[in-house]
């Protein structure tokens, strides 16, 4: 049988050696790279598992805003009647329940002063130049002829700043009404066109304590200059009052109001309306009741919301059987701690007392309660129950309670209070807050209906700011009236307004004190300088006693307080730290307060830590992606690793085939050999 050697061992060889080389790699790389990829989707589906573990944790947390909030629990419900008197705007929470009678009398109005100056052509100069000063106040008017009442005389508004506008030469009447805008006021103008000519209209705000009255620079007391802008008791020749300054007037359950608008939302807390006509004589009653059903809503979508979450990380932490195959499947979070954890302090805290709360302070309570399955329950009888006769008590579990056994002491909730322990602590004031103030030496001089004549300029430093040169001028009828008036010309100093430092002036005993509105150390008042007829007059003067602002002292649980003006504030890192203290002037002693973040405070901080920053899923979450990145790192080098067996396995491949090349040729030299031989046989 002629059987060539060479091709008995496969000349050619005849292999497919790359897939040769391909299926002894991906054999020995199987078991490693089944392995990571294991690891890999399992860390993958530990990331998935937590992203909507977050989702969850922040749904739920929306539904315990309205149960940390006080308003829920005191929502109210008006019944008004049809009436174009009035028209109810919103309720609000704590309105006053009961029953009430309403009756218009008057309604608010604004006073309206028309200039006389005119002018064909709005956007022309008029020609007038110098400064207008505008001041609200009170106007006492002569009703000798009760068709044309005349403006007699002007108390200044103290709760209202005068302001001052430039007229140049070039300015029109729009430029006017232009500069009035724009200063700091709610005192408008408009240019009217009126028979052809335009004229400018000034507006006060609504209010009787609200009217105008202007003054200008201008000596010459003249209607074509800048004086024909003046309405004041010495001159307003060139404007007249198309319409005063009126309060709306009611009467609520027969006693009389006074507003200065017709938008009312102080007449009785929570409840705004708008006054639409005056009808005297009509009155028609309103109701206002306490509304549940927000609250109850609440509290319901709060169980709803709950058990879902718990079924969320109940089916991410646990095992479930499919109810149709019968077949158990892990959740992609059954082995770790961490999501296990969270879902033992969640259900830990509901089950638990709230803090802060004595008695009536748990879930429990009030008909909610944990089933076998772990979700919560309402029992409908015992909830019911709890709304209808002590839902007081259910508010306070739910919602913040703050409470001070001190009437001149107030506590608050402030900007740090998310790490404040509820609890009930014990606090001391040892130095009550003050005011800086002076004070005048001897009773003030009388004052009669005369000018004013003399030095009377001075200057004041008030809370670290000093204003400009003063002077006082004009008549007074009253110590009241010169009272005010020193007031209102030291609040109206450009540079104190600036820096909001503000002056409140008493007369008691005789004497004129000028006191800061603000307490504590860095509040003062004191004069710069005084004239001697103002110094003769008051008895005010750089020399005046002072006495500086005093800051809140005390201690609160056990550790001095930080004080502020009235302010004081828990030490930081005590338990009541975040709570602020408002300290009465004149308050002294022992006191203790209370605070309870609540049920759904207690859970929303706790579900914060959960998600926060530095919170634990986030801790987990970078522990698995670091994970994540070994593996990543173990993926590179098991390919690293395998390139170099296919590398390896190819050179050897590569040998072989040259081997049998090689044989291959010597075959081709042999072939015929025999043949060729001398003496060989042949048949």
């Amino acid at each position: 049988m002629d059987t060539s050697i060479v091709s008995a061992l496969g000349a050619g060889s005849g292999i497919d050696t790359v897939a040769l080389v391909k299926q002894l790699v991906e054999i020995e790389k199987a078991p490693q790279q089944q392995r990571l990829d294991t690891q890999k989707t399992s860390l993958d589906a530990q990331i998935s598992a937590y992203g909507a573990l977050k989702s969850s944790l922040s749904e739920f947390q929306g539904l315990l805003e309205p149960l940390s909030n006080n308003d829920t629990f005191n929502s109210r419900a008006v019944s008004f009647p049809e009436t174009g008197v009035v028209t109810p705007n919103s309720i609000g929470a704590n309105a006053q329940v009961g029953s009430y009678q309403l009756e218009v009398i008057d309604v608010a109005q604004a006073q309206s002063l028309a200039v006389s100056v005119t002018a064909t052509d709005k956007n022309a100069a008029i020609g007038v130049s110098g400064s207008l000063t505008f001041s609200l106040g009170t106007w006492t008017y002569d009703n000798t002829d009760p068709n044309n009442p005349l403006p007699q005389s002007f108390v200044e508004n103290e709760a209202q700043l005068s302001f001052d506008i430039a007229i140049t030469g070039d300015d029109s009447l729009q430029d006017i009404a232009e500069k009035i805008n724009a200063a700091d006021s709610d005192v408008q103008a408009s240019v009217l066109l009126v028979d052809g000519n335009y004229q400018l209209m000034i507006s006060a705000p609504s209010g009787e304590n609200n009217a105008l009255q202007i003054t200008s620079d201008d000596v010459t007391k003249d209607t074509d200059g800048l004086s024909g802008f003046e309405f004041n008791a010495g001159y307003y020749a060139g404007v007249t009052e198309t319409q005063q300054g009126q309060d709306a007037h009611l009467k609520l359950n027969g006693l009389d109001v006074y507003r200065e608008t017709n938008e009312v939302d102080d007449v009785m807390q929570g409840l705004s309306f708008s006054i639409n006509k005056a009808s005297p004589g009509e009155k028609f009653t309103f109701s206002i009741t306490a509304e549940k059903s927000t609250a109850e809503t609440a509290i319901r979508d709060f169980v709803e919301g709950y058990n879902s979450l718990y079924q969320t990380m109940k089916s991410l932490t646990g095992v479930s059987t499919d109810a149709e195959t019968n077949i158990a499947s892990r959740g992609d979070l059954a082995t770790d701690g961490t999501a296990k954890n969270l879902l033992a302090r969640i259900r830990s805290m509901i089950a638990d007392a709230v803090p802060g709360v004595s008695e009536f302070n748990a879930l429990t309570n009030i008909g909610i309660r944990t089933q076998l399955d772990g979700t919560l329950e309402i029992d409908a009888d015992d909830f019911s129950a709890a709304l209808k006769d002590q839902f007081d008590k259910v508010a306070a579990i739910f919602a913040p309670q703050i409470s001070s056994t001190s009437s001149g002491v107030d506590v608050s909730i402030g900007s740090y209070a998310t790490k404040t322990v509820s609890g009930t602590y014990s606090g001391s004031v040892s130095t009550a807050p003050t005011k800086g103030s002076v004070i005048s030496d001897s009773a003030f001089a009388s004052i009669d209906t005369a000018a004013l004549v003399g030095d009377y300029t001075f200057a004041v430093t008030v809370d670290g700011t000093s204003s400009g040169a003063l002077t006082l001028s004009g008549a007074f009828a009253t110590a009241e009236e010169f009272r005010a008036e020193l007031q209102s010309l030291i609040n109206n100093d450009s540079a104190l307004k600036g820096a909001n430092a503000f002056v409140d002036v008493v007369v008691e005993g005789g004497k004129i004190q000028l006191q800061s509105r603000q307490y504590g150390s860095s509040s003062g008042v004191g004069f710069d300088s005084a004239g001697a007829e103002f110094a003769s007059a008051t008895g005010l003067s750089t020399a005046s006693v002072v006495s500086a602002g005093v800051d809140a002292a005390g201690i609160i649980n056990g550790s001095a307080a930080f004080g502020s003006g009235e302010v004081l504030l828990p030490k930081i890192d005590t338990d009541p730290y975040g709570l602020n203290l408002s300290i009465a002037e004149g308050m002294s002693g022992d006191f203790s307060f209370t605070f309870s973040r609540g049920f759904a405070g207690e859970l929303s901080v706790l579900i914060d830590n959960f998600l926060s920053n530095t919170g634990v899923i986030k801790s987990r979450v970078d522990s698995i992606n670091t994970q994540l990145d070994g593996i990543a790192d173990d993926q590179a080098n098991l390919d690293r690793k395998m390139d170099m067996k296919s590398n390896r396995l190819t050179l050897q491949y590569q040998a072989m085939e040259r081997i049998i090349a090689s044989f291959n040729t010597t075959s081709d030299s042999l072939t015929g050999l025999v043949d060729r031989l001398p003496f060989t046989y042949k048949s």
